[in-house]
């Protein structure tokens, strides 16, 4: 019995420590995702402060889908951050206002891709067809082209809701927690969701790799002109490096699709290394890369951040 006693005071005094450090780990992490988010939003605004202030930069439509990009995931980054805290603590919300959300994050979340794919299109025209450039890669042009990807983003889903209301259910008078599991009512939903992921990353893929190719075979081609092109299928490059950034914010969806993260830390874990620190450094990399950004960021970012920067 004796045994038995202090067997079982073990046990509960290891619960005990367990549950401390389950819960020190969740505080820490949830730190690190705010300055994370801190981080991010800083230097997102050094970048449009950069941008709206100086022609130069808002006059070229590299930048002006850059600047999409990062709104973009800032918006993915806020929703997704609500709805895995929603997630975790089991908030309840009207099925109406869970599919917005739902939709708004997951559009944002295949969105940044095609933005993506944009920009290294226009990298292709600037050094494949530079006199057409001017033509082609306009602001207007740009404002038109992510209008278009928006536009098209919301076809699989305008399909999903026709599906989900077309259905022989009430989901749509229910509280739930919000996840797209729970909104599932109809197993084609989720053959769309994969084609939809599939067709995202692989056409963006194919796109990314073409223009590569091609800027190379004219760096090739051009000795006397071949840094331009050179750097430029370096920049593209880049984009390949972020899309791979985007494309592991997928693992954290899988991890929770298989339940493997039963333990909330190791779930918090999973979503600040595969969801929020890809978004955190992407814009970081591409201010870091280009150069005119460099140049006028280092005027109103700190000491700190301009070591990051470099030196001119």
């Amino acid at each position: 019995m004796v045994n038995s006693s202090a067997l079982q005071s073990n046990m509960t005094q290891v619960a005990m420590v367990s549950n401390e450090l389950s819960y020190y780990s969740k505080v820490v992490l949830q730190l690190l995702i705010l300055v994370g988010f801190g981080f991010f939003a800083y230097y997102i605004t050094m970048i449009l402060i950069a941008f709206f202030m100086t022609p130069h930069i808002r006059d070229k439509a590299r930048y002006v889908l850059f600047v999409y990009m990062l709104l973009n995931d800032a918006l993915f980054l806020l929703l997704a951050y609500f709805l895995f805290l929603g997630y975790e603590i089991q908030i309840y919300i009207y099925v109406p206002l869970c599919y917005i959300l739902y939709t708004i994050s997951a559009m944002a979340f295949r969105i940044t891709p095609y933005i993506l794919a944009t920009m290294a299109l226009e990298q292709y025209v600037a050094i494949c067809h530079p006199l057409r450039h001017v033509e082609l890669c306009t602001t207007f042009r740009a404002h038109v082209v992510f209008t278009m990807i928006c536009s098209i983003m919301t076809i699989p889903y305008v399909v999903e809701l026709y599906l989900m209301l077309s259905s022989m259910t009430n989901i749509f008078n229910l509280y739930i927690v919000c996840m797209h599991q729970l909104l599932v009512v109809n197993p084609i939903q989720d053959v769309i969701k994969t084609l939809n992921l599939i067709l995202c990353f692989s056409s963006v893929g194919v796109v990314i790799l073409f223009t590569y190719v091609k800027i190379m075979l004219v760096a090739r081609r051009l000795s006397s002109q071949s840094s331009s092109a050179s750097k430029a299928g370096k920049t593209v490059m880049l984009h390949a490096f972020q899309l791979i950034l985007c494309m592991s914010s997928v693992l954290s969806t899988i991890i929770e699709f298989l339940r493997i993260a039963q333990n909330e830390s190791i779930s918090l874990l999973s979503f600040y290394i595969f969801t929020c620190i890809p978004r955190f450094i992407s814009p970081v990399i591409y201010g870091t890369r280009d150069e005119t950004l460099k140049k006028y960021m280092k005027k109103s970012l700190p000491k700190f951040f301009q070591s990051l920067l470099g030196k001119n």
